[in-house]
């Protein structure tokens, strides 16, 4: 349907000349973009049809992605705007019609201080091996966060980095390291399966897109256990709340031998969290658990609702805590306190640092 990769790329053009970060696209709406976390709905366009939602499927989509989507009424996706961008979709069916939505994936790797990030992530790049997070809620960039990671050691550091994505998001040019990038369904069956494989491919570095079953993460703790650097996410708030998801998922008779294996092998939960800047644009804010011999046995203890304590009061050993960062944020003017105080896991904590 040539019209409709005609109509995309002028849709395309336009939320990179807004420099918008999403596109939303439904049956009985004029297309929507996302600029700075504000949903702007493009007046100019008219309201899409389900003629229309089943052209740009089929443009945005490989044959074998629409018979899944249409059987299945969900799908990932990724798609490549020429050499000029490149997007993460999702195709899903809202009150029976199709709705599509587009994440933008920048096609430059920033580095962690262009990304506004605290420099002592790089300490986790340098790392021979260990069990490094990234969590936060969805579309708060860590993904953007594992890649600045991965490519500071494809930079640096001469190993073979393997990436299990569902799906490929950023693209990664080798340099000093090996770098293999394995889509779910297209390469791979699924998470668990390329884990397995992976101790049989000679691999440094991993990076796992996201942590889905209690299988996974065991494969990924194994891993980071038998000498391998091991990257990835979950969708939590913070630091104790993502050890405790992490051992809550297993039955009870694991939960031991895994909170072992998590106490001995993490490195460091990195949480956070994109807001609106007062000049425009969005900046991060967060929380940096560095595990320490003190946080290795609150783990194993069963006291992880100690961690917050811990991190609020161990700056000396690289830790940040969020309302820290977000009163910091706000007394540098690139924040409004409002702002700051919807994001805060404890308002009253960050009224007095304010």
């Amino acid at each position: 349907m040539p019209q409709y990769k005609e109509k995309l790329s002028k849709l395309i053009e336009q939320l990179i000349a807004q420099g918008a970060s999403d596109l939303h696209m439904g049956v009985g709406i004029e297309p929507v973009t996302r600029v700075s976390g504000v949903l702007t709905p493009l007046i100019s366009e008219a309201k899409l049809t389900p003629e229309d939602m089943l052209g740009y499927a089929e443009v945005l989509m490989s044959p074998e992605h629409k018979k899944r989507f249409l059987d299945t009424q969900e799908i990932d996706f990724s798609y490549a705007f020429g050499d000029r961008a490149r997007f993460r979709g999702n195709g899903y069916f809202e009150r029976g019609r199709m709705s599509i939505a587009l994440r933008l994936i920048p096609k430059v790797i920033r580095t962690i201080a262009e990304l506004n990030l605290p420099p002592s992530l790089e300490n986790f790049a340098a790392r021979e091996q260990g069990f490094f997070l990234v969590v936060g809620p969805v579309g708060q960039g860590k993904t953007t966060t594992l890649a600045s990671l991965v490519e500071k050691i494809n930079q640096e550091r001469t190993e073979h980095i393997i990436t299990i994505e569902d799906p490929i998001e950023y693209i990664f040019d080798n340099k000093r390291s090996l770098i293999d990038q394995r889509e779910v369904r297209v390469d791979t069956a699924d998470f668990q399966t390329a884990l397995q494989s992976v101790f049989r491919q000679d691999v440094d570095v991993l990076m796992i897109g996201e942590m889905r079953t209690p299988e996974t993460m065991a494969t990924a703790v194994t891993a980071a256990e038998t000498g391998h650097l091991v990257f990835s996410t979950l969708h939590t708030n913070n630091a104790s709340q993502t050890i405790d998801r992490i051992i809550d998922s297993f039955p009870a008779s694991q939960q031991e031998q895994i909170r072992i294996q998590l106490a001995g092998s993490l490195a460091g939960i990195f949480s956070q969290r994109l807001l609106p800047r007062i000049a425009g644009g969005l900046i991060p804010a967060y929380e940096l658990l560095v595990v320490t011999p003190a946080v290795r046995n609150l783990i194993r203890e069963k006291r992880t609702h100690e961690i917050q304590t811990v991190i609020e009061t161990g700056a000396e050993e690289g830790m940040i805590d969020l309302n820290r960062s977000l009163a910091e944020l706000v007394r540098m003017g690139e924040i409004t306190a409002e702002s700051a105080y919807s994001r805060a896991l404890n308002s009253k904590t960050l009224e007095r640092l304010l």
